[in-house]
């Protein structure tokens, strides 16, 4: 324990470094990995309002449109919003994307202008065309079949613009993979589940669904996940975690541990090394669900946040704010769209072009290799005391454990050990516990000096224990920002 007369002097120390990192609360130049608590001024702008489409059934799309003042569908004649060249400068995806494989979408409903509809969006931005008649576009039912294809949406609950969404942003990130689009019979029911077969059965190396619904209980979750999530392909399946931020009940099946939930980020050019700057969307979803906490989440989720499975697991820019441009006939032609329905679509297609697969169904991967992410560590979804809500250094709910960097992601980088932590570092740089190595390699996202200038300021940290003092200096001599503090 700390002498009073050394935390006197200890406090009065770090609040002086704090005054002097106020002016200048950003990590160091050239620190691509962790976002700074600030953006470059382009802030999350309430007055852009959206609705939600596919909000009628049982298990709802996780996508908001932008409308006008009279809340009606605003289209353009040309694109507007993040296009795949925005996406792929953003995500560092500069390598030719891996063998052909397959990207699965599943949603509800028949969408009739599918693929015309998905050829003006790659036509106007120079994607390679995707044509049912040149094998890169297959259309099929919830069981696999390519017909009889289900009923269209009915009014009030359109489902189409939701699957614009999904295949322009797989497009978007993988123009050489295919596509599969199922289509589930309806969203009240158990379609959009049984798709996640059809899905596996066809080869699909990577699923994306863009929608959820409340969970039915611990004994429910476990029973869809037995029937529709384990697979004998080593298969990966992402989930939007939602759009209403901080979920106090689950959302179902992001919080499935054989899946990876995918929550939702504010995305904007900036002056810094990346290019851009990332920070949470207040609207990305985040809940702790019924099932037992997996392996993968022990070190990186802190049991007094979520003792069970917690989501997200991983973002991509979902805030309509910095929207993504869609192409949907229906609405009108070119329209702004976002909801974590961009972000699960975003990051499946980062798996399937960077040729990722998942052994174990779940999100482990990234729990093991968490420096191959933009860690996003400012702001929040909601109201929770935590790292459910409020973003901060490694893991959170909004943002999981950050966004895909391309130019490292699926290369099994050795971020100094572990799972969010190296086998020196006891606990992450936000929780108290045992003193951390001096060496640095504590912090994931690749922030790997934290640390080590906290031990340089204040030895104590290093030497004794990591006490609540110097979890308060991961913001005050690094920048960074820890829940609470």
């Amino acid at each position: 324990m700390r002498l009073t007369n050394s935390l006197t002097t200890k406090t009065l120390f770090a609040l002086a470094l704090g005054t002097l990192a106020f002016g200048c609360a950003t990590p160091a130049a050239g620190d691509d990995q962790n976002q700074s608590t600030a953006d470059d001024g382009a802030g999350q702008d309430p007055s852009v309002k959206t609705i939600q489409v596919c909000s009628g059934g049982q298990w709802q799309c996780k996508a908001h449109v932008v409308v006008d003042e009279h809340n009606r569908i605003a289209p353009h004649a040309t694109p507007a919003g993040l296009g795949p060249a925005d996406l792929q400068s953003a995500y560092k995806l500069t390598a030719a994307p891996s063998p052909t494989v397959t990207i699965a979408i599943v949603d509800a409903f028949n969408y009739p202008n599918v693929e015309s509809d998905l050829a003006q969006y790659r036509s106007a931005f120079g994607l390679p065309p995707c044509t049912k008649a040149n094998g890169c576009l297959k259309v099929v039912n919830q069981d696999g079949a390519t017909s009889p294809l289900p009923g269209n949406s009915p009014a009030g609950d359109d489902w189409t613009v939701a699957a614009a969404l999904d295949l322009d942003m797989a497009s978007a990130i993988c123009p050489s993979c295919h596509l599969l689009f199922v289509e589930a019979q309806d969203d009240q029911g158990n379609g959009l589940f049984i798709g996640q077969n059809a899905a596996a059965a066809a080869g699909a190396v990577v699923v994306s669904d863009s929608w959820g619904g409340p969970s039915g209980g611990l004994a429910s979750d476990q029973s869809f996940d037995s029937q529709f999530f384990t697979h004998t392909s080593n298969i990966c399946t992402f989930v939007a975690t939602g759009d209403a931020g901080f979920n106090t009940s689950p959302d179902y099946p992001s919080t499935s541990h054989l899946v990876v939930g995918v929550g939702g980020t504010h995305l904007v050019k900036s002056t810094a090394a990346r290019g851009w700057t990332e920070t949470t969307w207040s609207g990305a979803g985040s809940s702790c669900g019924n099932e037992t906490k997996p392996a993968f989440q022990t070190a990186a989720v802190p049991s007094t946040t979520c003792a069970r499975r917690a989501a997200s697991d991983v973002s991509a820019v979902a805030d309509p704010n910095t929207g993504l441009a869609v192409f949907n006939a229906g609405a009108g032609g070119f329209i702004v769209v976002g909801g974590t329905s961009a972000a699960s679509p975003i990051v499946a297609a980062i798996y399937a072009r960077l040729g990722l697969s998942c052994p174990n169904h779940d999100a482990s991967y990234v729990y093991a290799h968490p420096c191959e992410l933009f860690d996003i560590t400012s702001g929040s979804n909601g109201t929770c005391t935590g790292s459910l809500c409020h973003t901060g250094v490694g893991w959170d709910g909004p943002t999981g454990l950050g966004t895909p960097n391309g130019a490292v992601f699926g290369k099994n980088t050795t971020c100094t050990g572990g799972t969010g932590n190296p086998p020196a570092c006891s606990h992450p740089l936000c929780s108290t516990g045992a003193a951390l190595p001096s060496s640095g390699g504590c912090t994931s996202g690749g922030n790997t000096t934290c640390e080590a200038s906290i031990c340089s300021a204040d030895s104590f940290c290093c030497t004794s224990s990591w006490d609540s003092v110097c979890v308060g200096e991961v913001k005050s001599v690094c920048g960074l920002t820890c829940p609470g503090f």
